[in-house]
């Protein structure tokens, strides 16, 4: 095969993508069509419940499009990462409606799902053997990390789609994986080399962000030996050799080397020449292997969470926002240990917008130059009524309090909605972040076949 063709939708799925696109893309005869399903990008939260990123509504009509084109041009469909964060709640939440699809569409297939969901008691083992070391700024692993975890994942490589495929799976649905996986497996399997593989799941992991504007579309790469050629499928879209580039920092500590499971891309030399006005080509790329390894991810819950948003526009009180805030911690503090909530029992903390909300304490610009502010403030406690007591006197104390110059006869904040205080609900802390090394790719991944 001198190339392979692969489409991308979308950068996730349920972000949705313009049904021309697709269209336009299948006439270029892609041999598959995928999607990403799941990232860390949205935190812990929805690996710790289990509940999906996306709405149910979003998924179904991205992946109904996605099925009925891949039945028609009988090619393979892969979605990896399902439901966001790839565990087993997520994964099968992605395969029911997959199954009702086919089930209104009357379509028949044979379906792949492999899962990622890794039992405590395998974790244990691998850290009692020595095998589990921490990703950067991490700490190290002990036991009690692993059975505080909600849930732990592995993210797998390529190798347990290729066997998916190779098994005759037409469509193949996965737990966590890393985002480039399902993209490589299909190429490599086609017989491409990895390198070029890998750089076009890089590319294809995000549908068309590699191109401007950016939107959320389809993404076109074709895998040849020693290159790949990307491509948007909408004319209104371009890739351009900067556009293409700079992708290829995304979500990466190094700038140009990948650590990905049994190797390293390096995009060290990569070569990057438009080929039209709408297509680069992406050479000199390197793969070099390395003794296979898989990151585990787990969340732990860590509390219940309350929040409520205010602002004001007084200028008399934003010239001294600190130490009315300041004085306004103080005097929640006090009122809280009063009905049995002591300080050492939740954790507050006041974003404000207009000033510091998005930088905190590493915001350079010290001056206010807004004519208002937005407050948005957070309480965590170990129940959900602590947090909400907390909360609710915290919105008493800083829409009423007096301040140095006050001129208001009420309240000092406008809340936008009533009931002003919400109960957010379970909060989770990325608890497990390192890797299992030398493990078999496919020991983790087991994989269940249904006909459909």
């Amino acid at each position: 095969m001198e190339e392979y063709r692969l489409l991308s939708t979308s950068g996730l799925l349920g972000y949705g993508f313009p049904e021309a696109s697709l269209k336009a893309g299948l006439a270029r005869k892609p041999h598959m069509i995928g999607v990403d399903g799941g990232s860390t990008d949205p935190g812990p939260y929805y690996l710790g419940s289990g509940e999906c990123l996306n709405s149910r509504d979003s998924m179904k009509r991205d992946l109904a499009l996605m099925l009925r084109a891949a039945l028609a041009e009988k090619i393979p469909l892969v979605v990896n990462s399902c439901g966001g964060a790839g565990s087993e709640p997520h994964l099968q939440a992605v395969a029911e409606l997959v199954r009702e699809i086919a089930r209104e569409d009357r379509s028949h297939f044979r379906l792949a799902i492999i899962h990622a969901e890794v039992p405590k008691r395998e974790v244990e083992k691998f850290l009692a053997e020595r095998r589990v070391t921490p990703l950067r700024n991490v700490p190290p692993l002990d036991v009690a990390t692993i059975r505080s975890a909600s849930r732990i994942v592995g993210m797998m490589g390529p190798e347990p789609f290729m066997r998916a495929l190779d098994e005759g799976a037409q469509v193949v649905l996965s737990g966590r994986s890393t985002d480039p996986a399902p993209w490589a497996a299909c190429a490599m399997r086609a017989g491409m080399p990895p390198a070029p593989s890998w750089y076009a799941g890089k590319m294809l992991e995000c549908g068309s962000t590699p191109a401007l504007p950016k939107g959320h579309d389809c993404l076109f790469v074709n895998v040849r030996k020693d290159h790949v050629i990307t491509e948007p499928t909408n004319p209104s879209r371009r890739c351009t050799p900067f556009s293409v580039a700079t992708h290829s920092l995304h979500e990466n500590p190094s700038p140009v080397v990948h650590e990905e499971p049994g190797g390293i891309l390096d995009t060290t030399r990569c070569r990057f020449e438009p080929v039209s006005e709408r297509a680069v080509k992406v050479s000199g790329m390197t793969w070099e292997r390395r003794p296979y390894s898989i990151k585990l991810e787990g969340a732990t819950l860590v509390g219940h969470r309350a929040i409520t948003i205010c602002g004001t526009r007084d200028p008399v009180l934003i010239s001294q926002i600190d130490d009315y805030l300041a004085r306004a911690r103080d005097d929640i503090e006090s009122r809280a240990a009063n009905f049995g909530v002591p300080r050492d029992e939740y954790r507050m903390i006041i974003h404000v917008y207009g000033k510091n909300g998005v930088m905190g304490g590493a915001e350079p610009l010290r001056e206010i130059r807004s004519h208002e502010l937005c407050l948005l403030i957070e309480v965590v406690a170990d129940t959900q009524q602590k947090a909400n007591s907390v909360l609710s006197i915290a919105r008493v104390v800083i829409g009423k309090v007096d301040f140095p110059g006050r001129l208001c006869k009420s309240g000092n904040m406008a809340f936008p909605f009533s009931p002003s205080d919400i109960p957010v609900g379970p909060v989770y802390r990325f608890s497990v972040f390192h890797v299992v090394n030398g493990i078999d790719p496919y020991s983790l991944f087991p994989i269940e076949y249904e006909s459909v």
